[in-house]
């Protein structure tokens, strides 16, 4: 019997900065940058650099429910972005880097609303959350050169400073997560 999996989309700045996240993950089988929620079929790195597209960049991560739950993906989520600065992050601005969860089911847009709702309580940042819930149309997989990013180029100068510590990060305080 084949394993049951789900998909979780998100968006949280550049897509770069997001897999390196995901790829790691005990319980995550795959993760692929793209571009989500727009009007232009087919776009291109160009066309949604522009912010005239509509879309966001973002991850697709597929993942096995049994061993990683949505909860924790956005749990992570939102503590490697900024889910308070409205189309920014970083240094990157525009609606292409906007905050945004793309929910696949009822269920997903639920905890969604309700990780959320619990962060806000929270009082978890100081500002107001901006992350928006958005439907999940279709998804446009980046130019391969998109792909590994961070993996393939670790000692680029934006990797060095946006997504280095954000490796260290992940393995310091979630290194239990990792798959070793």
């Amino acid at each position: 019997m084949a394993k049951k999996t789900e998909v979780a989309t998100l968006a949280a700045g550049c897509f770069w900065c997001v897999e390196v996240v995901y790829q790691d993950l005990k319980g995550v089988e795959r993760v692929d940058s793209g571009y989500i929620g727009g009007t232009v079929p087919d776009p291109t790195y160009e066309q949604v650099c522009t912010g005239r597209t509509g879309h966001a960049e973002a991850v697709r991560i597929t993942f096995d429910p049994e061993v990683i739950s949505y909860r924790q993906i956005l749990e992570l989520f939102f503590a490697f972005h900024d889910p308070t600065t409205l189309n920014r992050q970083g240094p990157d601005s525009g609606t292409q880097y906007r905050s945004a969860i793309f929910p696949h089911s009822d269920a997903q847009r639920e905890t969604a609303e309700q990780v959320i709702a619990e962060l806000t309580a929270a009082g978890t940042f100081d500002a107001p959350i901006v992350t928006t819930i958005e439907t999940a149309d279709r998804f446009y997989p980046a130019e391969e050169y998109h792909r590994d990013y961070y993996k393939r180029n670790p000692n680029q100068a934006y990797c060095v400073v946006q997504i280095g510590p954000k490796v260290r990060k992940l393995r310091e305080k979630y290194g239990e997560l990792l798959r070793r």
